[in-house]
């Protein structure tokens, strides 16, 4: 027996002009008035940039002004190149940038919506039938249940970072929730057009990031495809796995044909996604435990509820193709011997999609228990980025202010007036939201998530309004950049370096510096190690040459980072 009993009035929807107005109150705070910051940001940041700037053989070979960049697909710097050349020269090329990451947000949020809805209007997902009538349409259900998904979707707190940087990880979720949705499509009525479509999401997916997730993603479908014993393999076979090969060779294709370095390039590309496959460790297991309860959270409460409330109907569609997806993702983490946050990505899709069919299911108890740790927690974080602004604003109270001047030694506090209101109001949002959902109590499947991603997006908008000149002062490179370019000649040729991906486009970027192709030789050294070491480095003797030291500098807020700048000695 189905475990579902609900009345029609329990599946009324949220205007779609709430969702997408709440989808851009997700996104577009974090975007604007941001500097490229550390690490993955700011290095994926330089390979558009440099795409957009250089010559095609940077299309086909991504790069940080010659440094290679090969361990992630091209597709996501593709896209943020073209943004910048068409529209660099209005927005500024950071947030021109910037424009694919909405973009790839709004697919990822689309396809997670548009997957529950297929799944959520099938018959065997609809709720049992009342005694006198009175249950919900299959459209109106799949919707209510769709919106729902998409709640838990943004709820989410490790989407929240990552799906704000200009990063292969951000196009790399929302591929994965595409291949979900263009699943759900196929497993519908297995025509010839919807296993193409699916063929064509892996392939993306593939040049999104990596071959390996797209092609344990097939391997789970097929199987899955071969139990069901209903023909669902067949164009699994014929038309999408055909389709997928051809997309996710088209990268290699382009090389091979304009005879660049491409055996270089792929395999440089294979081995980076081979390094993501190992055994299983202990350090592995508890990375995935330890880290994915924050991260997916509240996901993952609602889902593996969904699995054990529907486990006399596993068999159905719409709880089995999301708990495909989790496990054949989940099995790849537990591979995976890079202990980054990243690796987790990719489940959330399919991990908002099962919990949505939880949200039925739940007691009345448990909904009001993860209401409360929501009101609670959310709440509590509020006012405390609010006072840590105030401290830092005021100086009281003092220990905080303390605290928040510690990290950024040299920060000075500017009042965006602007800011403030945004801020303001999006506080009086979340008191109005809080007070409707107690008093009112609604009986609406999506009641129980509302508070959950509403709070998320409270705090993600407060820190992006209050506290964005902080973070930039703290995470980005540009003062470091500028420091360097006032110690260059205007007329300097190159300049030799050691530095990372995401110092290398700053300096790059902010600083005008020309860094030199592999192999050339260069009147200026740019070093990159740890300030921890007190050795004197005035003088320095590299590749049989002496160098004199000309600048020392790092980022206030880093105290192991530092650069040095060296001049060649005749």
């Amino acid at each position: 027996m189905k475990p579902v009993r609900l009345p029609a009035s329990a599946t009324r929807a949220l205007p779609r002009w709430g969702l997408f107005a709440l989808c851009l109150l997700y996104i577009l705070p974090g975007l604007i008035g941001r500097d490229p910051w550390k690490n993955e940001d700011a290095a994926g940041f330089g390979i558009m940039w440099t795409m957009a700037h250089g010559v095609w053989q940077d299309w086909l070979m991504p790069n940080i002004v010659g440094l290679p960049m090969t361990q992630d697909g091209p597709l996501t710097f593709w896209i943020g190149a073209v943004c910048i050349k068409l529209f660099g020269w209005a927005l500024g090329e950071p947030i021109a940038a910037r424009i694919g990451t909405i973009a790839f947000f709004l697919i990822g949020a689309l396809s997670v919506w548009y997957a529950a809805y297929l799944l959520g209007r099938r018959n065997e997902a609809q709720p049992l039938r009342l005694a006198f009538g009175g249950q919900p349409e299959a459209k109106d259900y799949g919707r209510t249940l769709a919106d729902g998904a998409l709640l838990i979707y943004l709820g989410c707190l490790g989407l929240l970072a990552h799906s704000h940087t200009t990063s292969a990880a951000a196009l790399n979720v929302s591929m994965v929730g595409f291949s979900l949705y263009a699943a759900a499509r196929y497993f519908e009525n297995y025509s010839l057009r919807a296993a193409m479509v699916l063929g064509l999401a892996l392939g993306l997916l593939a040049l999104s990031r990596n071959w390996i997730t797209p092609v344990a993603l097939w391997l789970g479908l097929a199987t899955f495809g071969l139990m069901r014993r209903d023909g669902a393999l067949k164009q699994l076979l014929l038309a999408t796995l055909p389709t997928a090969l051809l997309v996710g060779a088209s990268w290699w294709l382009a090389l091979h044909f304009a005879q660049s370095r491409e055996p270089e390039t792929i395999a440089d590309w294979l081995a980076a996604s081979q390094r993501q496959i190992g055994l299983p460790t202990i350090e592995t297991i508890k990375f995935f435990i330890v880290n994915g309860i924050w991260f997916a959270w509240p996901a993952w409460p609602y889902a593996l509820w969904a699995v054990y409330a529907w486990r006399k109907q596993s068999m159905a569609l719409h709880i089995a193709l999301p708990f495909v997806f989790c496990n054949v993702l989940a099995v790849l983490m537990v591979l995976n011997p890079q202990s980054a946050e990243h690796i987790l990505l990719p489940l959330l899709p399919a991990l908002a999609i099962l919990a949505a069919f939880g949200l039925p299911t739940m007691k009345r108890g448990a909904i009001n228990a993860v209401d409360w740790f929501s009101v609670m927690t959310m709440s509590a974080v509020a006012a405390f980025i609010w006072l840590g602004w105030i401290a830092k604003q005021t100086g009281w109270p003092e220990q905080l202010a303390k605290n928040a001047f510690k990290l950024a030694p040299g920060f000075k506090p500017e009042f965006n007036l602007l800011a403030v209101i945004v801020a303001v109001l999006a506080s009086v949002g979340w008191v109005w939201l809080v007070h409707w959902r107690i008093a009112r109590r609604p009986s609406v499947l999506w009641r129980a998530v509302v508070l959950s991603s509403g709070g998320v997006i409270l705090c993600w908008l407060l820190l992006m309004t209050l506290w964005l000149p902080w973070g930039n002062y703290v995470r980005s490179y540009v003062t470091v950049a500028d420091q360097l370019e006032l110690k260059l000649p205007k007329n300097m040729d190159c300049v030799e370096s050691n530095v990372g991906p995401a110092q290398r486009a700053s300096f790059a970027y902010f600083g005008h510096v020309r860094f030199a192709p592999a192999g050339k030789q260069c009147d200026f050294l740019l070093l990159q190690d740890s300030n921890r070491k007190k050795n004197d480095a005035r003088l320095i003797h590299r590749s049989g040459q002496q160098w004199r030291l000309l600048w020392e500098g790092r980022r206030p807020a880093d105290r192991d980072e530092r650069f040095r700048l060296y001049q060649r000695v005749d």
